[in-house]
C-alpha cells in the first residue's frame, strides 16, 4: 500500500511537470543560466517562485490537490532551482508535523546516490568503510568489509533487519555475507 502510495505521488509530480503553459510566448532567459537556490542555514527563510512566474498552466494545480488529499496525502512541494513552488499539506498534516517515511526515503536515497557516482563522489561498488571508516557495524572486519554501497541499496547487507530502526553500530549485527540476505 505505501509503494501505492508513493507511485501517486511520482505520477503526480509527473502530471504537474507536463501541463502546458498558459500560452505560446517563450523567455530570452535561458533556463540553463539561473542559478540553484539554497536555502541558508539555521533560518526559516526559503524563496519561493510562484507558477505564474513559471508560465505554468495554474488551472491544473487545485485538481491535482484535490487528488492528493483524496489519497490522504500528508505534504506535497514542488521545488524549481531550489525555491518553493507549491507547498501544501492535507488531512491535519503541518509543515512541523513528524511523520515517519518508511520505504519511502528509499527513493530519494537512492537519487542522491546515483547523483553523487554520476558526479564522481561516490562508487557504489566500494564498500560502505570507505566513507563511513571501520566499525560502522558490529560485525567482524572482514565481513562489515564485504558490505558495499550497492549492498546497502538493494538492502542485502547480510545485517539483521530485525532489530528495528536503530542504526548505531551495536545495532547493525552480521546474519549472513553481504550479498546473500
Amino acid at each position: 500500500m505505501k509503494a501505492y502510495h508513493l507511485l501517486v505521488a511520482l505520477f503526480s509530480c509527473i502530471v504537474l511537470f507536463s501541463c502546458s503553459s498558459n500560452d505560446d510566448t517563450s523567455d530570452d532567459q535561458d533556463p540553463q543560466n539561473e542559478d540553484v537556490y539554497f536555502p541558508p542555514l539555521n533560518s526559516d527563510t526559503w524563496e519561493t517562485k510562484s507558477i505564474t512566474e513559471l508560465n505554468w498552466n495554474e488551472n491544473q494545480l487545485q485538481p491535482l490537490l484535490n487528488y492528493l488529499e483524496e489519497k490522504n496525502s500528508k505534504s506535497f512541494i514542488i521545488l524549481h532551482k531550489g525555491k518553493i513552488v507549491v507547498e501544501s499539506y492535507f488531512n491535519n498534516h503541518t509543515n512541523t508535523s513528524p511523520w515517519y517515511w518508511a520505504s519511502a526515503g528509499k527513493t530519494l536515497t537512492t537519487a542522491v546516490t546515483g547523483i553523487a557516482q554520476e558526479e564522481g563522489l561516490i562508487d557504489i561498488n566500494d564498500k560502505v568503510s570507505d566513507y563511513l571508516g571501520t566499525g560502522w557495524t558490529s560485525t567482524p572486519l572482514d565481513k562489515e568489509n564485504l558490505i558495499t554501497c550497492k549492498n546497502l541499496l538493494s538492502m542485502n547487507t547480510g545485517l539483521n533487519d530485525g532489530l528495528g530502526d536503530d542504526v548505531s553500530a551495536s545495532n547493525l549485527q552480521y546474519l549472513a555475507d553481504a550479498g546473500n540476505r
